[in-house]
């Protein structure tokens, strides 16, 4: 039963990285304008003095953007993939088991890099993004995401006997 709970979960990550992905798809117009707004700390009304100049340049938005899309889908094929390499081997001896978690445990390492690394260390660190409206929305939901990331991370990975 546990085996298939720790599938679940990580599905669960794959989904959260697949549908933040096709959100931003969707709506590629408004993800590039958050991201811009973040990017050229125009809404830093706290501290003046930043460490990196703003950045507005539409090609550097866009290319900010796209690498937090290629994270977001990372998250969801790998964290899919890591699911299936489980699921087939869910009645398998406990060491079997155990090894088949490799993927699933690099999806929800992804799924860090994504929401810890891109949003905590270089949007609300470096950027500031938590002094502005758009950008604080985003920080705190990011917390969310790696923090759940984090936890079936940690889940997963508790050796099964």
């Amino acid at each position: 039963m546990i085996r298939i709970v720790k599938i679940i979960l990580v599905v669960l990550v794959g989904l959260q990285g697949l549908f933040y992905f096709i959100s931003n798809v969707l709506n590629w117009e408004f993800a590039q304008a958050a991201v811009g707004a973040v990017l050229s700390q125009a809404d830093s009304p706290i501290y003046q003095n930043l460490i990196v100049p703003p950045i507005t340049s539409p090609a550097l938005v866009s290319l900010a953007l796209a690498t937090i899309m290629a994270g977001e889908l990372l998250v969801g094929l790998i964290s899919f993939k890591g699911a299936l390499d489980m699921f087939a081997r869910r009645s398998a001896p406990a060491a079997d088991f155990n090894a088949s978690k490799k993927y699933a445990i690099l999806g929800c390492s992804m799924a860090l890099f994504v929401w810890f690394g891109f949003f905590t260390v270089f949007g609300a660190a470096l950027l500031q993004m938590w002094q502005g409206q758009v950008g604080a929305g985003s920080f705190q939901g990011a917390f969310i995401y790696l923090g759940t990331s984090a936890f079936v991370m940690l889940f997963v990975n508790q050796p099964d006997e």
